[in-house]
Formats: structure tokens, sequence, C-alpha cells
């Protein structure tokens, strides 16, 4: 304007003016003289204006009218150049704004004539608009005037003018509106109170309007009448209109000036009552339409479609529904709907592609459709317009799939299809070459054969439409293949981006507000605090009502939109495609996930999941889960069943991955396209960015991973992370190089995707942990009943989720190792395996972990982590439980310094290994418990000792594996010596924890319950520990119960001095008596089957080839140990109180063992026995003593001397109790306390000692092979015990124990041996040596023997019984005695190998007894009691027999030692005899000894053949010692002694006087030879006191008499006989034997008359001398004979005769004889 108003500008207007007036006056003055006048006096008037007036522009607007005069009269000339030129002056003068109100209608009025005539129609349009546009002088009718001028020229026939006039109208339109736009500004500011509009008259309502406004309203008013082919009201004058450039106009007033209908009411009006109607009304004909349908079908025609107006009405339905829709509600509703019926499948393709694209401008405006859902979708009765629309673009996405192969003619568009060539010619197969050769497609959707291509048509984001803008084109376009397809899928695109980026956004902004409650601005009247309550109240509702918003919005469009995507996405062949297709779903499940709308969420993610599976693939989750399964279900849609097409199996995608499914039953193989991978991408996408809204979807999720991973054979690694590892069931995965490069990257995103869980919110984290657990139960019960390989990806993945939430482990602690326990227990041993993998890593990690607080301050925290481990111990699986102590030991070495009150539960573990749990297992925890004792007791609590003991000892009882058991012994070793060496601090700690024990105990009101209560708690561990110990003593392997048994006693030895006094008790009856029982019992029911080997090709000795000889070991130990115990600690346990009571047990046990049938078991209970009386037994030669009695090497020895308590071990106490040890230890016995109960001990000891003795040497009833018979060693040992016994009890020992004792050395002496053993035992037979059994036996009864001597008179009534003992053993010479009815072979026909019981030698322990005897007997000869008893008689007696026996005797030594003990007997016994002669004690002794020295001189045994002349003679001169006894010592004192015995000895002397001891040659006699000197000898004595002078009775003489006439009498017999013999014999000799005796009877002749010179004549009788003369003549008879021997005898008996040779007689009676 300033360029107008200017002075120059002024200035120059005026000058053209003029010049135009000129130019118009000099044109017309020749044809139009009034023309050019008026131009001059207007030329005038112009310069008088301008002279006049200082505001020159407004003066000629003033009088505008005339200067405008001139030239309207020139237009009125009708000649072109005329008309040009007015034209022109009047635009002129209208842009410099100079033109009134009146001009402009003259002005118009004039163009109103020129358009009638059809002059410069051009200029006239141009004019128009200047006249319009430059101000605002025009109104009401004038422009009304003017708007009809521009139309009608809009319709003339003139293309150009057509075109020109339709812009100008389009121009004059927008000015009108403009204008009124100007004028609400302009009056802005002052407020109108609105008039409410009534009624329907539109007249009425106009008078409320300012003049502009009332223009814009007539000329809206009559563009819808116009269009709607009525009259107008204010465009008077218009002859023609069409309907396309009425929409056209009306759309654009709709578009550009939306401000003016929802300001101004009026307006609002009109929309309501012309325009919608008007729409709905132009629109139906398309709504009726139905493709296809003949016209014959219908009586009534059909107005077909019309493309220009259904085009623009779609358009001005768009801008109605953009601009006006608060306005419209209702008519919206209508106008969606019938967009949504335009999409139908019988609608024309162009009409359905005008349709989408309308609707795709709506996708573009999320707020729009914000509010369709808001006033349609949430209304109750309303249609559910936002659903509608959704749906539809469903339905027409699946319609575009289903067309018929065959096009309909009627339809043109299909046939442009069909025909249309290019790169669409075979729908049908051409996706097929993507597969085979790598031809690059178009990108396109193929589904089911029919084949659509995506055109790119606009940016995402902006609906730009094709053929709405089409507005040229009169005629339906083509509309090419795939462009509705792809402006639909746009659509969808778009409606997900813009729906979840507006609520998004939305709930992002409530989110920050709820987190900021910034205070909104109120009034200043409200408190702050009513008005922050007031906002956040506010700020709720709001809330609420936007998320009801939300929701309904989604719930709405959720259906179709997944069913269009999920259909799209399997018909997409195209990359690009996809992956917006895929971002759609995956927003929206996001979306839905964020507003907590489960179904739809699960649906868009089971969509998701599905497309990356393989077709078909059988995936329970997928299809059974609570999102709506969309696969079967149909959605209405406008009463139109859809079915929801389900993915097509023959989908053209690159194959990239061939594997297995994950199926209980092996299905083949399965393919993964590249379209899987992408989606599989999206749900690693998904996962990641949006975990934390999955919920429950986590299990669609993760169930799909799984089988995913399984396809491509992922396979987990350490942590957790899945690596590419090639499956188990062979080649049946192939992989693409495509996709292996990708697996890394896939296998990446998975372990990032948990990594991200620690970002989650404890409840989303609950879900995906229970999640996984319940798709590893899947995994697992897939697993149940096969061995295939399980899928591990749910259990990896949990311990992965585990790792990277240690933070707050808690939280999740209980369900992920809960589950993963499960996991422990399946059958599938693979499976397992990674439970316990993911279970241990866990724990590791857990303990590792920098939890704050640290777990040392958290105690509760480490114990939770610690449990699962323990939980482990209930599991059987071996391997488990491998990986369970692997844990353990890894724990140990990494944390063992801070396990605190873990230690039960790790210890816990290690005892949890049961027996039957194989070898390795044992091993491992084994392995854990040796570095717990080496390594950690020190720092473990001092209450867990226990514990440990316990577990060591629970090894030592596996019978797994041998030295584990024996190692575990060790540890207890071990354990000890660290109680020992720490035994105060730990004692302290032990106390303090139970004091406080006790106060909760107290306060809870129980008893405190612990083993071996009430022992102060340390005494209780030791006896923990001694109680294990206990245990393993009672093993059934021997090694074990060796090596428990030393380590028992060794420690109770060592360390038993620290436990307090009272303890002691419980140590001897609950722990030592307890054992001693046990082992008793196992080893009299122990097998006597015997053991072939000791497992392996170990061979077992044969004193252990039964259990029964290795339970002989055992007990043989433990007695031993506990009377150890007894002896040494003997100080301790006296003062007990209950001592003798222990004493007593202690002696039953020894018992029993003394008497088991095993020689090793009672042999050692003899030993222990010993030991417990404190004796020390001689050291022999060949036996050292053994060094640790712990170890007892069963060889038949004496006892070695036991001296100390055999510490394998030293150890040097400085404590007071050590120094009593010490003293104890040396040989010196204890001091003891109290007499009397000493004495009760030593007699207890004695009738057990008597028990033993005379139970084991009783005879057993019957005998077989098995009866047992005690060994040698064993009684022995036996025996020797007594002596030192006897030296405790001699004052109170009666002749009754003697008696008992006399039983038992008697029947001990009487034992056999078996032959195998004799070797060890017996000395060679020849050998006279004493077995040490024997020596024992003499040596108990020595012992006796010498205490009574020197013990009170009353003892010494003891000696007979020990003569009678001593005897009963020299009878054994003889007759060795008989143990029961065995039968005992001699030594020498025993087979060494056979189980056969020999007699011993017993003659040199006869002959040792014998001595005895005789040493006793001298010594005590004159005792009252030896007197009294008859000893001498029985000594005499007892000699009898091997005199008798003589060389019958077993051993010859046996009768000479008899008659030289005889001899000196009688020489003491003798005296004693005649002293006591009157007493008459002494009277049956005689004849007992005169049958002695019959049987013995005239024995009925015949001496051996063998026997040498030497030896002859020296037996004959023993014979010959006899009778000289007789001479010396009992004739003389013929009168002191009882005439038979003195008529026996002489008939005795008589007989061996003569050698023929019977007068007929029996057998029997054959071999005797003739004892000269003792014949000799015999005839001497007989002589010499048969004709001693001392003889006073006659019957003495007459005894000598007898014999001599006897005596001759068989001599006279003996020679007769010989010479009958010599005669008849011939030359014959005769018998040896009778040669001899001839020669013995001549000898004792000639000795007979020796003996006879000798005497005193007065004492021989006449006749006898008549006798002896007598023989001469037999004699002179004899010297016939042949023999030289008899004739040298002869000869010496005729010799002596000469002395007979005197002169007769001087007196001859009777004559001649």
């Amino acid at each position: 304007m300033s360029g107008t108003n200017s002075p120059e500008a002024v200035k120059k207007l005026l000058e053209n003016m003029q010049s135009d007036l000129r130019a118009l006056s000099l044109e017309c003055k020749k044809k139009f003289p009034p023309v050019k006048e008026a131009a001059e006096s207007g030329i005038i008037k112009v310069k008088t204006i301008a002279a006049r007036n200082t505001e020159i522009l407004a003066a000629l607007k003033e009088n505008s009218s005339e200067v405008v005069q001139p030239f309207l009269m020139g237009c009125g000339t009708k000649e072109p150049k005329i008309t040009q030129l007015c034209l022109a002056a009047i635009q002129r003068l209208m842009s410099h704004e100079v033109v009134s109100e009146t001009a402009a209608g003259n002005i118009i009025n004039m163009l109103w004539q020129l358009m009638e005539n059809s002059l410069e129609e051009l200029k006239l349009l141009q004019t128009v608009l200047v006249l319009l546009t430059t101000n605002t002088v025009v109104h009401d009718e004038s422009l009304s005037k003017a708007i009809v001028l521009c139309f009608r020229l809009h319709f003339t026939k003139d293309n150009i003018t057509n075109n020109t006039a339709a812009a100008t109208v389009r121009q004059v339109v927008t000015v009108v509106f403009e204008r009124m736009v100007a004028e609400d500004e302009r009056h802005r500011d002052i407020i109108e109170q609105p008039v409410l509009v009534q009624g329907n008259s539109n007249r009425r309502s106009v008078s409320t309007l300012k003049p502009c406004a009332k223009d814009a309203y007539m000329l809206f008013q009559d563009l819808c009448q116009l269009v709607n082919a009525d009259a107008p009201y204010w465009l008077v004058g218009m002859t023609e209109m069409t309907r396309t450039f009425g929409l056209e106009l009306l759309e654009s007033v709709l578009n550009d000036f939306p401000q003016v209908f929802l300001q101004h009411q009026e307006f609002s009006f009109l929309l309501k009552e012309r325009v919608c109607p008007l729409v709905i009304k132009l629109f139906s004909p398309n709504i009726k339409f139905r493709q296809g349908s003949s016209s014959s079908s219908s009586p009534a025609p059909v107005e077909k479609p019309y493309f220009p107006i259904c085009m623009r009405l779609l358009r001005v339905v768009s801008v109605l529904i953009k601009q006006f829709y608060s306005l419209l509600v209702t008519e919206c509703e209508i106008f969606l709907s019938l967009l949504v019926k335009f999409l139908d499948a019988d609608k024309p393709q162009w009409l359905r592609a005008v349709a989408v694209e309308s609707i795709h401008r709506l996708c573009v405006q999320p707020q729009l459709l914000r509010s369709f859902c808001q006033s349609y979708d949430m209304k109750q009765h309303s249609t559910k317009v936002f659903r509608d629309i959704v749906n539809a673009l469903g339905s027409f996405i699946q319609s575009l799939f289903l067309v018929p192969p065959t096009g309909n003619p009627a339809t043109t568009n299909q046939a442009g299809n069909n025909n249309s060539g290019g790169p669409v010619s075979a729908p049908a197969n051409s996706g097929m070459l993507g597969i085979g050769g790598g031809v690059t497609l178009l990108p396109a959707f193929e589904y089911r054969g029919t084949w659509i291509p995506i055109l790119t048509i606009t940016v995402q984001g902006s609906a730009k439409a094709t053929y709405l803008e089409m507005l040229d084109k009169v005629e339906p376009p083509t509309i090419p293949e795939g462009y509705a397809m792809s402006v639909a899928f746009h659509c969808l695109l778009d409606l997900v981006r813009g729906i979840t980026s507006m609520i998004e956004g939305e709930l992002g902004e409530v989110e920050t507000e709820c987190q900021t409650t910034t205070e909104a601005g109120s009034s200043p009247t409200q408190s702050s605090e009513q008005q922050e309550l007031q906002s956040t109240s506010d700020q709720m509702d709001k809330e609420i009502v936007s998320r009801a918003v939300w929701e309904e919005m989604v719930n709405a469009c959720w259906c179709g939109l997944l069913a269009a995507l999920s259909l799209l996405l399997d018909a997409s062949t195209d990359e690009a495609a996809t992956e917006n297709i895929l971002k759609a779903e995956l927003t929206m499940a996001a979306l839905c996930g964020r507003l907590g709308l489960v179904t739809s969420r699960d649906a868009f993610i089971t969509a998701i999941c599905k497309g990356s599976l393989p077709p078909h693939y059988a995936l329970t989750v997928l299809n059974t889960t609570t999102a709506a399964t969309l696969s079967n279900k149909s959605y209405s849609i406008q009463g139109q069943s859809v079915m929801m097409i389900s993915p097509s199996s023959e989908s053209h995608q690159q194959v990239v991955a061939v594997g297995q499914p994950l199926a209980v039953q092996p299905q083949g193989t399965v393919m993964l396209t590249s379209k899987n991978i992408q989606c599989m991408r999206t749900l690693l996408n998904l996962a990641h960015c949006h975990g934390a809204v999955l919920g429950t979807s986590w299990q669609l999720v993760l169930a799909t991973l799984q089988h995913l991973v399984w396809i491509l054979g992922l396979k987990p690694s350490s942590g957790g992370a899945l690596k590419p590892g090639r499956a188990v069931e062979g080649p049946s995965t192939v992989l693409t190089t495509a996709v292996m490069t990708d697996l890394p990257v896939i296998s990446n995103i998975l372990s990032r995707l948990f990594e991200s869980s620690q970002y989650l919110d404890d409840v989303s984290l609950h879900h995906l942990i229970n999640a996984l657990c319940s798709l590893s139960l899947e995994a697992m019960d897939m697993a149940y009943g096969n061995n295939k390989e399980p899928s591990l990806f749910a259990v990896a993945k949990l311990l992965e989720t585990g790792l990277v939430n240690m933070h707050r482990i808690e939280i999740l602690w209980r369900p992920l190792t809960g589950h993963l326990l499960e996991v422990c227990q399946h059958p599938n041993s693979r499976m397992r395996e990674w439970g316990a993998e993911a279970l241990t890593s866990l724990i590791k990690a857990g303990l590792t972990f920098n939890h704050d607080p640290p777990l040392s301050q958290n105690q509760r925290l480490q114990l939770l982590l610690l449990n699962p481990l323990k939980e482990m111990s209930s599991i059987n699986h071996p391997d488990i439980r491998l990986k369970q102590l692997e844990c353990v030991l890894q724990i140990l070495q990494s944390q063992g310094d801070s396990l605190g009150p873990g230690w039960p539960l790790v210890l816990g573990v290690m005892g949890a290994i049961r027996n039957d749990q194989g070898e390795s297992l044992i091993r491992t925890a084994f392995q854990c418990l040796q570095l717990v004792v080496t390594d950690f007791l020190p720092t473990m609590p001092c209450t867990c000792l226990q514990i440990v003991v316990d577990v060591a000892g629970s090894f030592g009882l596996h019978n797994q594996e041998l030295n584990i058991s024996l190692t575990s012994i060790g540890l207890l070793w071990n354990i000890s010596d660290y109680f020992f060496q720490r035994g105060e601090t730990i004692e302290k700690e032990l106390n303090k924890e139970e004091a406080a024990q006790q106060k909760q105990a107290e306060e809870k009101g129980v008893v405190l319950n612990r083993p071996f209560h009430p022992a102060p708690p340390f005494d209780c561990l030791w006896l923990c520990l001694y109680a294990k110990l206990g245990e393993l003593c009672v093993d059934p392997r021997p090694a074990v119960r060796k090596s428990a048994g030393q380590t028992l006693f060794s420690t109770i030895g060592a360390h038993g001095t620290l436990l307090q006094h009272s303890t002691w008790h419980t140590v001897i009856w609950k722990v030592l008596f307890h054992l001693l029982d046990r082992v008793r019992e196992s080893s009299t029911t122990a097998d006597k089957e015997k053991i072939e080997s000791g497992g392996g090709n170990i061979l077992i000795h044969h004193s252990r080839d039964t259990a029964e000889k290795q339970w002989a070991e055992t007990w043989v130990l433990t007695l031993a140990g506990v009377a150890r115990i007894f002896n040494t600690r003997r100080y301790l346990l006296q003062p007990l109180g209950d001592f003798s009571r222990a004493w007593d047990v202690l002696l039953d046990h020894i018992q029993s063992a003394a008497l088991s049938k095993n020689n090793e078991v009672s042999l050692a209970a003899l030993k222990s026995f010993q030991e417990i009386l404190q004796i020390v037994s001689p050291v022999r030669d060949s036996d050292k003593p053994e060094t640790p009695p712990a170890v007892n090497v069963p060889v038949p020895v004496l006892l070695g001397s036991i001296s100390g308590p055999g510490l394998s071990r030293p150890f040097v106490r400085t404590d007071s109790v050590g120094d009593r040890l010490g003293r104890y230890n040396s040989s010196e016995p204890p001091v003891v306390t109290d007499e009397l109960e000493d004495l009760n001990l030593w007699w207890a000891a004695w009738n057990t000692w008597y028990r033993i003795g005379s139970e084991s040497t009783k005879p057993p009833v019957t005998f077989d092979k098995l009866t047992f018979i005690p060994s040698q060693p064993f009684l022995t040992a036996l025996i020797q015990i007594f002596p030192a016994l006897y030296q405790h009890i001699k004052t109170g020992f009666n002749m009754d124990d003697l008696q008992k004792l006399g039983v038992i050395l008697h029947s001990a002496v009487s034992v056999p041996i078996s032959s195998d053993a004799s070797p060890f035992i017996l000395p060679s037979y020849t050998e006279a040596v004493l077995t040490s059994l024997q020596e024992a036996v003499l040596t108990a009864l020595d012992v006796l023997q010498k205490a009574i001597c020197v013990g009170p008179e009353n003892m010494q009534i003891m000696y007979p019984a020990i003569f009678d003992q001593l005897l009963a053993f020299v009878e054994f010479s003889c007759k060795p005695p008989q143990y029961g009815q065995l039968e005992t072979k001699h030594i020498a026909n025993a087979k060494y190998n056979q189980a056969e019981w020999v007699a011993l030698n017993y003659v040199p322990f006869a002959e040792r007894s014998l001595e005895v005897v005789v040493d006793l007997y001298q010594k005590t000869a004159c005792h009252k009691a030896v007197v009294n008893e008859k000893v001498l008689q029985n000594i005499i007696k007892t000699l009898r027999v091997p005199l008798s026996l003589k060389y019958s005797c077993p051993s010859e030594s046996t009768w000479k030692l008899a008659v030289s003990s005889l001899l000196k007997v009688l020489s003491i016994g003798l005296p004693v005899a005649r002293q006591h002669a009157s007493s008459g004690k002494f009277d049956s002794m005689w004849p007992e000894l005169a049958n002695t020295f019959e049987d013995f001189l005239f024995t009925k045994s015949i001496p051996p053949d063998n026997l040498s002349i030497q030896e002859f003679q020296r037996n004959e001169s023993i014979d010959v010692e006899v009778v000289q006894l007789i001479s010396t010592e009992i004739l003389p004192y013929a009168n002191f002694i009882p005439k038979e015995f003195v008529s026996q000895i002489m008939t005795m002397l008589n007989k061996g006087s003569i050698h023929s001891q019977s007068s007929s040659f029996t057998e029997a006699e054959i071999d005797i030879r003739l004892r000269e000197e003792f014949s000799k000898m015999c005839f001497e004595t007989l002589l010499q006191f048969s004709f001693s002078n001392k003889v006073t009775t006659p019957q003495e003489g007459y005894i000598s008499r007898m014999a001599l006439s006897v005596l001759l009498k068989r001599s006279q017999d003996v020679l007769h006989r010989y010479i009958e013999d010599e005669r008849l014999s011939g030359k014959c000799p005769l018998p040896r034997q009778q040669v001899t005796e001839i020669i013995f009877v001549l000898k004792a002749v000639s000795t007979l008359i020796d003996s006879l010179k000798k005497t005193q004549p007065e004492n021989v009788d006449g006749n006898t001398w008549a006798q002896v003369i007598a023989l001469y003549p037999t004699l002179v008879e004899c010297i016939t004979c042949s023999s030289a021997e008899v004739c040298s005898a002869l000869k010496e008996a005729l010799v002596p005769f000469k002395d007979f040779m005197q002169p007769p007689a001087s007196k001859v009676q009777n004559g001649e004889s």
C-alpha cells in the first residue's frame, strides 16, 4: 500500500489517469462523441481534484463514480480496442483503491454486459479479480453478481476462458472467506453474545452476521444449493453449474477456512444441515452399486458410481472429518462407515483405491483416531468406528489376496491387471525364482499363488494420495497392481506408528507428571495444599480417562491389525516390508504390555513367535495360549465373517537353516528361512527392549527362542551363554553361511537379553524367572523317558539371569534354585547335569559376589545361598552329587575361610553321601573332608567340630573304598590331635555357646538336648569322637576295624587326660564297654565260611580266611585296648565309684573272650587278663616286647611283656597327670587306695580265672572235625596267670580253692594238640623236654608249695593235696590222660596236615613231676599232714605202675627214674614209717611196697629185642640195687615190720634166686635172659637172712628152710628134664632157652653150696644137706651133654662137692642102704 500512497505514486497515478482519458477521447473522437466528451470532462475533473485536495486519493475515491464514468462509457462501445483501454484504466484505479462502492457496482454492471456479449472474457476475469482482491468495497448483490459473472465465464466453450474462470472463481471464493476472516480479526476484541441460531431458516440466521461474514455465508449456502442441483438464493443469474466444480469449491473452502465454520454457529449450521446431507445423498450410487451384478437382476436400474464425483466426495469427506469432526460427530460416523463400505471387494477397484487413500489420510492423524475412539467406540450404542476401520483394512488386504484368478470382464481394472504384462505376467510362479536362481525380485507380497508387488507410494507418516488428486480424470483410472495393497499396508503401519507414538508420548508425560507432581498455577485464593490435592486428583482423573481411551483404542484395533499384519508377514517376500511389519507388531506388543492388556500383548507376541518358527511347527505354547489365537478365530467385520488366514506353507523364502525340531518323537527336520531369523531378531529385540512389560508372555517369547536355538543347534556353554554347537543327533542341522555369520550375533543378543534382566523391576524379573521355569518344566517333560539330547535353553538362561541379578539375588533365589533342584532330579543325564551346573555356578557366584552388606554380616543370605547345596543331597543321581561335591570343593578352596555359619550346611553335604553312591562320589566328598580337616578346622565355629567328627566317621563306615575308610580314621586321629592342641580355646568357645543355648532353651521352656549330656561340651566333643571310632571298630571290614581300634585306644590313651574326671564314667560305660559288647556279639555270630579272596587278586592268609577269624582279630584288639586303659588309667578309674562293677564287666568280657572257640581271641583275652592284673611275664628270647600292642600279630607265642600304653605317637606332657602316668607305666604296682576293695577285685579276678580254666579245659561231650580244643599257648598263658594272681589272694586261699586249681591244672595238661600245630609246640619225640604248658603247671604248683612252706601252720594241710596232684601227673608217664572221648594218635602216626589230635609226650612231664615229688617228700616226709594222709603209700602206689610195666613203659627212662625215686623216697620214708609203726598209720603201706617190689623185679614185660648186653647188665644192676635196699633197709629191721611183709620179701628173694620162673615153656618166656648177678644177689641175701643166727622165731627159720627145699626141688626137676631131652634129641642141639636154663640151675647150685658153707653149720638143717647131696648123681648124668657152655657150668657145679668127699662115718646104720 505504501507504494501506491507515496507522493510519487499519486503523481504517477494522476498522470496516468489523464493520459488514459486523453487516449480514450482520442479513440472515441470519431465514432463515439459522447464518450469523447465524457473523457475530456474527466480530465478536468481529475485536475481539479488534484488541485483542490491534499488527500488526493481520498478525494478521488469520493468522486470515483464520476472519474470512472468515461471508462464505463468506453466499455459500453463494445469496441475491443476501446474496451481494452478502459478495462486497463479501471484496473489501475482499482489497484490504487480509489473506487467507491457505487463505482464498483457500476463497474460490475458494465462487466456483466461485456460478459453477456462475450467480449474480452479474460480481461473481464482479470478485472473482477483485481476489483475483489484490492479492496472490500464490493458487497452483497454486486459481489454475488461478480461471482456469478465468473461462474458463467467458466462454462463458455473456450477452454482457456474456462480454466481461467475456474481459477478466478476459486480465488474469488477464497477472497470472500478471507474477508470474513479479516473482519473477524478486526472485531475479535469486542466480545459478542452469540445469538442462538434457531430453526432451520437461513434468512433469519444471516441477520446476525457482519457484512463480510454475510457474503461468505450466502456464497457457501448457494454453493451447497448448486451442488445439490437446487436454485441459488444469492448467486442470481447462474445458468449452469457442474457438481465436480461445486464439490471442489466446497472442499477448498472447508479445507482452507475451518475456523469460520467452527467459530460461527451459522456456518456450523450450514455444515450440518446442508453439506452433510448433500454428501450422503451424492454417495448413494456408490453405496448401492455392486460390482459384477448385471442390470437385469434388479428391476430398477442402479446408477453407476461416477469417478470424478465420488473421488471429490471422498476428498470433501476427508476434510470434513479432519476439520469438523467435533461438530459433526454423528455425520462423521456415517461417513466413516461409508468409507469402510467402499473397501468391500464388490466395489470397483478405483473406488476401493480412493477409499483406501482416504483412510490412509485418517490413519496418519492419531489424535483424530483417538477422537473416533472416544466418540464412537467408547459410547454404548454407537458403531465401533475405529475398530471397523482397522478391521476393514484387514479384510481389504485379505480380499486382495483372495482375488479370483479369472478376471471378471465387468471390472475393467481386473482385466487391466491381468493383461498389464510386465513383471506380473505369471503371478503364481513369479516368487519361485527366488529359491532357485538368485534372481532379485521386486519387493512383493505373495500368498497362495497370489503375487502382489509392493509399490513405494509415500514417505512414512504422510498420506500422499495418487487417485484422490486426479481431478482432471473423468473416466476411472486403471489402478496398477499392488497399489491398493501398498496403500493399505502403509495405512496399517502409519496407524500403528501414530497410535503408539501418541499413547506412549502421553504415557510418558503422565509418568513424568506422576514423578514430579508439578504444581499447576491456580487461583491465589486456594491454599497451596488444597491446590496440590486438587492437582493430583485432577491428574489422577485425567490419567484414568486417558488410560481408558488408550486401552479402548488398543482393544478396538488390535485384532484387525494383528490379522492383517500376520497375513502380510506371512506373505511378505521383501526384507524391508517384513521388517516394517515386525516393527509394527513389536511396537503394538510393547504398547499393549505397557497398558497391561495381556491378551492383545500375548497375541502380538504369539504372531512374532509363529513367524520365527517354521510353518506348522508344533509348539503348544503358541497354540493353546490364552492369547486370542488367531488362526481359528473369525472376526466379524460389518457382518461379513472374515476367517483368519493361517500361514501358508509354500511361502517362497530363502531357506537358511535346516535343523531338528524340539519334540519328544523325532520328526525329521525343519527349515528356517531368513524371514524366520528376521522374526527371531525382532523377538529378541522385543524381549530386550520391552522385557519389563512382557509379564506372562515371557513364556511365549522364551519358548519360541528355545525352539529356535534348538533348531539352530546352539548349545549352552559355561555361564549359560549359548554357543553354536553341533547337534548331537547327527548331521541333521545344516546352516548356510549366511546364518552361520548370524549365529554369534544371535547368541550374543540372547545373552544380552538376559543380561538386561538386571534392569527389570522385581515383578518383571519374577515373570521372567517363572517363564523360564515353566519352559524348563516343559523341556523336562519332553526329556522324560528317553535319553535324547534335551533342550537346555531354559536352564542355561535361568543361570544367566541369576548371575546378572546377583545384587538382588534374594528375591529370586528360592524360585530359581527350587526349580533347578527339580531339574537336578531329572532322569535324563544331560538335563540334570546342566541343572546341577547351573545350580552350583549360581551358588559359587552368589558366595563370591560382593554383596552389600557383605555376606559375613548377612548370615541369613549366606545360609540362603548355601541351602540349595544341602537340598541337592536328597537327590540320588551320582552325577549330580558329584557336581555338588565339586562345588563344595571349589567353595572350600575359594571361600573356606569365610563360611562361618555355613559350615554345618557344607559339612552336611559331605556327610550326606551314602554308601551306595559309588566310589567316585565318595572319593570326591572325602577330598572335601580332607581339605576341611587339613585346612579349615581352626576357621570354623567350634560348634561344627562335632559335625566334622560325624562326617569323618560316616566316611569310615562307607564300604565302597577301603582306603577312604582307613584314611578317614586317620582324619579322626588328626581331628583328635587338633582338639588336643587347641583344647583351651575350643573349650572356652564351646562353653560360651553352651551357655547361650542353655539360656535360649530356658526361655523357650525346653530341655537342652545334646548327646552325652550332662558332660561338659568339650568332653562331649571327645565322647562323640570316641563314639564314632567305636562305631568304626565294629565295621564289617577287618582293616577298618583294626585301624579304628588302634586309633580309638591311642586317642583315649593320648588325650584322655583332658577329660573331666566324671566323664571317664561315660567313656568306660558308653564307649568302651558298649564297644566290647558289640564286638563280642559280632564275633560270636560271625560267619565261619571260608572267604576265597580279599577282593581283586589279594590272597588272604589262612589265619584270616573266615569272617570269624577276622572278627577274632578285632576282638583281640578291642579287649587289649580296654584292658590297657584299665591298667594305665587305674588311678583315674578307681575313684569313680562303680569301679568294681566296671571291673566285673571287664572280667566278664575277658572271660567270654577267653572261652570263645578261637585260639587267637582266647589267648589274647588272657594277655589282657595278665595286663589288668599288672603281671609282666618274662620275655622269651624269641619274642621282643611288641612295640605298639595295638597291632596284634596272631602268632602262637607266649605273652610278651606289655609295658606302657604303647602309643603310636609320643606326646610330651608337662601336666601332673602325665607325671602320674609315667609313674604307673613303670614296673612298680600302683598304690591301691582301699585294701579291702582291692582284695575283692583280686578275688573277682580269681573267680574269673577259675571259670575260664574250668570251662576251657572241660572236655566236650562229642567230637567231630570242628570241635574246638584250646591251644597250648592259651592254656600256658592261663596257668601262667595263676602264680601272680595267687600272690594277691594267698591269704584267703583254702583247700576248696586248691581243689579247684587242681582240677584245672589236671584238665589243662590233659588237652591234646592238633596235629598241624604239633611241630611248633612239641619237641621231637625223642627229646625229653617239657612243653611250656607243663612248665607253667609245675611252676604253679611250685609257687603254691613255696607259699605253704613259709605259710602258717593251717596251710600245711595242703601238702597232701599237692602230692596228689603231682602223683596224678606222674601217672601220665604210663597212662596218658584221656581228654573226654577224644581219640588221640601217637605223634608218630599223626599226619601233619590232617585235623587230628596228637597226644603229648607226657613222659618228660611225668618224670619232672616225679622229681618234684621226691624233692618235696624229702622236705616234708615228717610233716604231720604228710604222715596222716599216707603220702608215702600214695607215692609207692603211683610208682608201682611204671615199675610193673618196666619195659612196656612208653619211655625207658620212666621206670629207671621210678626206681631211683623209689629208692630215694624209701630211704627217707622207711625210717619215718618204722618210727610210726605203732600208730598203724603205715600198715597199709607194707603190702603195697611188697607188691611193688614183686612187680618190678619180676616184671611181665619183655625186654626189647635190640637190648645190648651192656644195657642188659646195666638194667640188671638196677635190680641188684633194689635187692640191696631190701637187705640193708628192710630185712635188718624185720622186728619193726609186719611178718607177712617179711615172708613176702623172702618168697620174692627165693624166686629171684632161681631164674626159672615157670616150669612150662610158654611163648612168653622164650626170650628171657638170665640175670645171673641178680640171682646171685637174691640167693645171697636169701641165704644171708635164711641162716643168720639172728633168727629169733622158729617161723623165720622155717621160712628159710622152706625156701631152700623148694629151690633144691626145682633144681632137681630141671636137671632131670634136661637129661631126658638131651638123650632124645640125639645129634640136634636143644633149644637155646633150655640150655640157658640148665646153665642157670647149675650156677645156682654152686652158689647155694658156697652160701651153705659160709653159714654157721648149726643154722643149716640136716635135711638141707641131704637134699644138696642128692643132687650129685643127677649132675653126673649131665656130663654126656654136647653143649660146651653146659659143660663148663657143670664143671663149676661139681667142684664144690669135693667138700662132701669125706670118709664115711664109722657107724653104719641098718646095714647097706
